[in-house]
């Protein structure tokens, strides 16, 4: 009978605390007098009902109550539904009130994004802030929707293995120059090379004005001439314009000064000389004067001869008054000679040169050149007092004209020209700047 009686009393209180008899676990102590009931609730912290049966009757010790079970069981729900209330009213009121609790009205809103321009266009050139690097380039605050972004390759003119060897680096701000208004993450693509660009082929043209000496590097050849790299652009130097005649191949990866000779952004041409640098470079030869060259390369126009790093053309009808058919019967490259300027054009980089003016005799240049080399100095000496003769001679008539009828020289007298033989020059036979 007391096994019974504790076996109805487990089920009433399993009854009244809602748990099943399956959560329950049963021991019987003690040879049939005592039994102890351990009653547990499976994934709870609670311990259970412990029940424990003497002579007596029973004893329940340590119970759970209804209303706390109950509690536990609706607890998750009644929560759940609480907060889908709730925003389900926050909803509604946002719909009817926008504006609740912000600080500014939307004219305020209004008026200080009008502060701000946020129209980009293509070629625009905006001030940005570097907020992050990476290998591949820069992320660039420029006030946009999104990011705007910095590819390595558009970093600088010359090639580069990171954005900070330019010194961007998050919190540095530049210019950049937008060239894509968006990519396929809906950013605008920046450049800064396209800006330093536009700034070399402005400094080029000033060079060129300034009619200044540079510097540029040799990389590379052809039959035609050298490409040389200067202010960050690549150029070209005809043939015919590097000095002493050299041969392309041996001025790669050296340094030539060099001067513009045509500066074309639109065509893209960038052409130098380093002819007209070399000569800007050396005093001015006095006309008249006598050098010891030495040929470079013989054409079929004429010779070039270099005299102290500078290119002068002999040309065929200033080597000797005798007839000349062809250059190499008389002159092969290699060979020494002495020569007198008859001429200098440093805007062009031009010095002309003749033998033919120091022959004691017409044809002796072609007879025996050792005699014309032995009296060049002589020769030449009194060719320059035939100059200054006729200069004085020029003078005098036009002062004479100029008090007869207030008539000057210009235009009529020639003896001057003559003297020099410059009458006999055919300037149209020199060819142009171009390799042959």
């Amino acid at each position: 009978m007391e096994i019974a009686a504790a076996a109805m009393a487990t089920r009433s209180v399993a009854v009244s605390t809602g748990v099943s008899g399956e959560g329950c676990r049963r021991s019987t102590l003690g040879g049939g007098a005592a039994a102890t009931v351990l009653l547990g609730m499976k994934n709870s912290r609670l311990s259970g009902v412990k029940l424990a049966s003497t002579t007596g009757g029973a004893i329940i010790a340590g119970g759970v109550s209804r209303v706390q079970c109950r509690a536990a069981a609706v607890a998750t729900p009644r929560v759940k539904d609480n907060l889908l209330a709730e925003a389900e009213q926050r909803w509604e009121r946002a719909l009817e009130t926008p504006l609740e609790g912000v600080q500014f009205t939307y004219e305020e809103f209004a008026d200080a994004l009008s502060k701000y321009d946020f129209s980009f266009e293509i070629g625009d050139t905006v001030k940005g802030i570097v907020f992050k690097t990476d290998y591949n380039g820069a992320l660039i605050d420029i006030g946009a929707k999104a990011p705007a972004y910095l590819p390595l390759s558009e970093a600088c003119i010359y090639k580069l293995k990171n954005v900070e060897e330019m010194g961007l680096v998050a919190g540095v701000e530049e210019e950049f120059s937008i060239i894509r208004d968006d990519d396929d993450n809906g950013r605008m693509i920046l450049s800064l090379k396209k800006l330093q660009y536009d700034f070399s082929w402005e400094r080029c043209r000033q060079l060129q004005v300034d009619d200044v000496v540079i510097r540029g590097k040799a990389l590379s050849a052809n039959r035609g001439g050298v490409v040389v790299e200067v202010e960050g652009l690549r150029g070209f130097v005809p043939f015919s314009q590097i000095s002493a005649r050299q041969n392309p191949e041996e001025v790669v990866d050296k340094e030539l000064p060099l001067k513009f000779l045509e500066v074309d952004e639109e065509r893209t041409r960038l052409v130098l000389s380093n002819r007209k640098a070399v000569a800007e470079n050396h005093v001015a030869f006095g006309i008249g004067s006598v050098v010891v060259g030495t040929v470079q390369t013989v054409k079929p126009y004429g010779a070039f001869i270099d005299i102290g790093g500078v290119s002068g053309l002999l040309h065929i009808s200033q080597i000797s008054h005798d007839r000349l058919t062809t250059v190499e019967t008389v002159l092969s490259p290699g060979d020494k000679l002495k020569v007198m300027i008859l001429s200098q054009d440093k805007e062009r980089g031009r010095i002309s040169l003749s033998t033919k003016k120091l022959e004691p005799t017409p044809g002796d240049m072609l007879r025996n050149p050792a005699l014309v080399y032995e009296k060049a100095d002589e020769m030449a000496k009194t060719f320059r007092q035939r100059v200054a003769q006729a200069e004085a001679a020029a003078r005098a008539e036009e002062l004479r004209l100029q008090q007869e009828g207030g008539l000057g020289l210009r235009g009529n007298f020639g003896s001057t020209a003559e003297a020099l033989g410059l009458n006999e020059l055919d300037l149209a036979d020199i060819p142009p700047a171009v390799q042959v």
